[in-house]
């Protein structure tokens, strides 16, 4: 038996952690707060801080872990696999100078204007207001991105003509940064289509999985505030109908030479598991951002596909060994995410989650618990997103109509965006591409 370490807390390390469970691992789970599915899952948990190494270390020692796989961005990003590695046990993971390309967008841009990765947009970083005003009357403020530099949980980021509206309202918010002495950046902003490309890296070798376009806007048609994502979708073919092979090879090779850069620039292989955020435009793709880890939600539109053993996998990115032994599904994925009334903004937390586990397993339906605690028997919300529920299927009105079905076997004052893999919604962004390309 191997004894693997999951260390978080979401949905995320929730279908992790089965996935390792499937490939033979005898789990054991860090994480700050209780998740119910991997409290299920593992042997034994411990919750504390996510960032404590020197806890971690002991328990890995105490329990005497094979590996450690980290699940979130927050302990990467400050040097959990420096710490842990150097206290002798191996992590699936990168390390901290490779998990900047999250940490630190101003990082990421420079290393990949620095080493010509097609993908890369004009941007710039700022560190007061000096320059701003004219830089985005230079950029024309209309076609204008403003990113903080470090990690925002999917909600910092602020788009002109979707959360700015104005000069007026594009200096506000860079004035807001500064005084938080936040360094930003000032992107050029891209019209298209995005589309994630998660894939598995171990130093030089970068292997995909199936694409997944995630839904970031709280309600449906995609209004309202950014969320960390409200429900994703995957094609059986793996790709999107607007995007294609050859776009996902060009995607590929510019992760494959952003890994390439980051040894050269830093020394550190890259190690882990590598999202990327890319948008097709009229002009080509855009990378939109890289993350240091699985996305939540889309770990669960990619991970139940699996043909292959993931504990193998990452011990074949630990030893810098990863070959294509793996594949999968040719199925269809649609993640519907059940969040608290209210949320983003004023969200209702400990009401209780009643799921009818007996007619949600009959509807074929999977369920992951994110923000979510048990007590008492009984299953509380947060302030957060509650559950990710799953429909896999052959096609994608099938996994979208099991997702539906999984999400009315769960009662609570919850709601979700109904329209996530629905064709309809899937025909709008088609249409939107066809429109870019066309013109």
């Amino acid at each position: 038996m191997v004894n693997v370490l999951i260390i978080g807390h979401g949905a995320r390390e929730h279908v992790i952690g089965e996935t390792l469970v499937k490939g033979g691992a005898t789990l054991f789970s860090f994480m700050s707060f209780k998740n119910a599915g991997l409290e299920d899952l593992s042997k034994k948990i411990k919750i504390h801080s996510e960032t404590d190494f020197k806890q971690i270390i002991e328990f890995c020692n105490e329990n005497k872990m094979d590996f450690a796989a980290i699940g979130p961005e927050a302990p990467l990003v400050v040097g959990i696999v420096d710490a842990l590695e150097k206290g002798g046990i191996p992590c699936v993971g990168p390390k901290i100078e490779a998990a900047q390309l999250e940490g630190s967008k101003v990082f990421a841009r420079d290393l990949l204007e620095k080493y010509k990765i097609k993908s890369n947009v004009k941007s710039k970083m700022f560190d007061s207001m000096e320059g701003v005003k004219s830089y985005l009357k230079d950029m024309g403020v209309e076609n204008t991105v403003v990113k903080p530099e470090g990690l925002t949980g999917g909600k910092g980021v602020k788009v002109f003509g979707d959360h700015l509206f104005s000069m007026e309202d594009t200096i506000k918010y860079c004035q807001e940064l500064v005084n938080k002495t936040s360094r930003f950046l000032i992107e050029e902003k891209c019209v298209g289509e995005e589309f994630t490309l998660q894939t598995f890296v171990d130093g030089k070798n970068v292997l995909g999985s199936p694409l997944v376009q995630d839904h970031k806007r709280a309600y449906e048609g995609d209004k309202g505030p950014n969320t960390g994502g409200m429900g994703s979708y995957s094609m059986e073919n793996h790709l999107m109908p607007f995007i294609t092979q050859d776009d996902v090879d060009i995607a590929i090779e510019d992760m494959r030479k952003t890994v390439a850069a980051v040894k050269a620039e830093t020394g550190v292989e890259y190690k882990g598991f590598l999202y990327g955020q890319f948008m097709k435009t009229a002009k080509g793709l855009k990378l939109i951002e890289y993350n240091s880890r699985w996305g939540d939600p889309e770990a669960m539109n990619v991970l139940p596909l699996l043909e292959g053993n993931l504990v193998d996998i990452c011990r074949a990115i630990m030893d810098g060994k990863l070959s294509e032994n793996f594949s999968f599904e040719k199925k269809a994925t649609v993640c519907k995410y059940l969040a608290p009334e209210g949320y983003p903004v004023n969200p209702k937390s400990e009401e209780v989650v009643k799921i009818n586990l007996d007619k949600i397993n009959k509807s074929g339906a999977k369920y992951y618990y994110a923000s979510v605690y048990r007590e008492g028997g009984k299953i509380f919300t947060t302030t957060s997103r509650a559950m990710g529920v799953l429909g896999i299927a052959d096609s994608l009105e099938n996994a979208e109509r099991i997702a539906e079905t999984g999400v009315n076997c769960i009662e609570g004052k919850l709601f979700h965006r109904k329209d996530v893999g629905t064709r309809k919604l899937l025909q709008k962004r088609i249409d939107h591409m066809n429109s870019l390309l066309n013109k």
